[in-house]
């Protein structure tokens, strides 16, 4: 249903100048458009750059479309919207150029871990629904919401940070064709809902469906309607019935089933009112409350001033408001900590990685020697669970080295990072964030032993 590949990327490769972005390396290829990795040379600033296809920008009424909706959306105010900086078009190639976040997409999360934890899993769910609900206080449908289009700015020693992005296919919510002039099927068919198949309106219920979707696939591995055939795809969407999610993910509670089954429906009015409201009932279901989105963007906010501040814990850090959030969610991670002990026991993932949480809160509290001591317990259990060159393993392990600089011990922390360094090189690769945050660390160390008081803190 795409344009075809060919001659897509002619004039695109790696030093080439697109309206003052000089293009560095692909980071992403779809039917209908190109990611690079990019240099603004204004402002001398990374960007992720987004280059349509020629065949879209022939499309005249997409091209109208796609900068006016790229505006808008550019000027909708959440923290879980990616920010674009620029959308426009440069000599017939149409752009957008946004935040390039480093973490990777949720899509190639699912595929190196599997089905998610569910506490990651609600947490990611609930950041887009909370970036989808204010699109569509704006007048906006995104229309084509899928795990490639959520992105993850995850760094150890601070809470991870989800962007949704590629609003460049956006409409109005009294839209309702579903293609372009020339075809071009608007969305993706796994995460598409049926009214966006039959070419109906699309409105905020529309995105919900879809958000649901993923959803069951970061807690199954798969989306509820996959096929190997578009036309079955499409069949399964506009006529069967999703499957049980707790069939494919045991242990997950029933009510789930019931969550999801809404979500899925097929008429939208039979769905949630909204996709906050959505996600909350899933987070209810797992144990873990509803959503609190300025608990998260405070932490999210306060990690950003750690990580620019020396490795000394910030000063009166008991009178700083974020800090007694990060308490709170704390106690909140705690409280289900409690329910996952005792529903599916110490050792599953999902209780797992709620220990890992806590243990993050604490450092961002600045209570390093208590999350060292999390961290330590948590690696213990991980190693016997899953298995010591597991990605958590190592999350978990570069925690604790990380603890360790954060209270001076630098001897002990080189050590650490020396040592688990090939283990991250072979097991997430060279240019991982974690990877590169351990080798940054390791300079770190070794520029405060020679005293030179100049060199920036690594960003970890």
């Amino acid at each position: 249903m795409g344009p075809e590949p060919a001659g897509f990327l002619v004039g695109f490769s790696v030093g080439s100048r697109i309206a003052g972005y000089r293009l560095e390396e692909q980071i992403g290829e779809g039917g209908m458009a190109v990611v690079f990795r990019a240099r603004d040379e204004r402002l001398q600033r990374q960007v992720a750059l987004k280059i349509l296809s020629p065949a879209l920008v022939a499309d005249e009424e997409f091209r109208r479309r796609f900068i006016r909706e790229s505006r808008s959306a550019a000027a909708v105010d959440d923290p879980h919207i990616i920010p674009v900086f620029e959308a426009g078009d440069a000599n017939g190639v149409l752009f957008i150029a946004m935040r390039y976040v480093p973490g990777g997409d949720v899509g190639t999360l699912v595929r190196r871990l599997g089905p998610l934890p569910s506490a990651r899993a609600a947490a990611i769910i609930s950041a887009v629904a909370s970036a989808l609900d204010a699109a569509h206080a704006a007048g906006l449908v995104h229309r084509d919401i899928k795990p490639a289009n959520m992105l993850v700015d995850a760094r150890p020693g601070r809470p991870d940070h989800v962007y949704l992005s590629d609003f460049g296919l956006t409409k109005g919510s009294s839209s309702s064709t579903s293609l372009t002039s020339t075809g071009h099927f608007m969305g993706t068919l796994d995460y598409s809902s049926p009214e966006q198949i039959r070419g109906q309106q699309v409105d905020a219920r529309t995105d919900e469906y879809a958000l649901a979707c993923v959803a069951f696939a970061l807690l199954s591995g798969k989306p509820p309607f996959h096929r190997n055939e578009a036309m079955a795809v499409m069949y399964a969407h506009l006529s069967a019935p999703p499957p049980m999610l707790t069939s494919l993910r045991p242990g997950l509670p029933p009510e789930v089933d019931a969550i999801m089954r809404r979500a899925l429906a097929k008429a939208p009015e039979d769905r949630y009112p909204s996709c906050g409201e959505f996600a909350d009932a899933l987070r209810i279901a797992l144990g873990l409350g509803r959503y609190n989105s300025d608990e998260t963007d405070a932490l999210h906010q306060q990690a950003l001033i750690d990580h620019a501040a020396p490795l000394a814990p910030p000063a009166s850090l008991t009178a700083n408001p974020a800090a007694r959030r990060s308490d709170e969610a704390i106690e909140q991670y705690q409280r289900t900590l409690v329910n996952q002990r005792h529903t599916l026991g110490p050792d599953h993932p999902d209780t797992l990685a709620t220990r890992f949480s806590i243990a993050q809160q604490l450092a961002a509290r600045g209570n390093h020697a208590r999350a060292e001591e999390e961290f330590r317990e948590l690696l213990a259990r991980q190693r016997r669970r899953l298995g010591p060159d597991h990605p958590d393993t190592l999350a978990t392990w570069f925690g604790i080295a990380q603890q360790l600089a954060a209270r001076g011990e630098d001897a002990r922390a080189e050590k650490e990072f020396r040592y688990m360094l090939p283990h991250l090189r072979r097991k997430l690769g060279p240019d991982h964030p974690i990877t590169l945050a351990a080798i940054e660390w390791i300079d770190y160390i070794q520029a405060r032993k020679d005293d030179r008081s100049a060199t920036p803190r690594p960003r970890s």
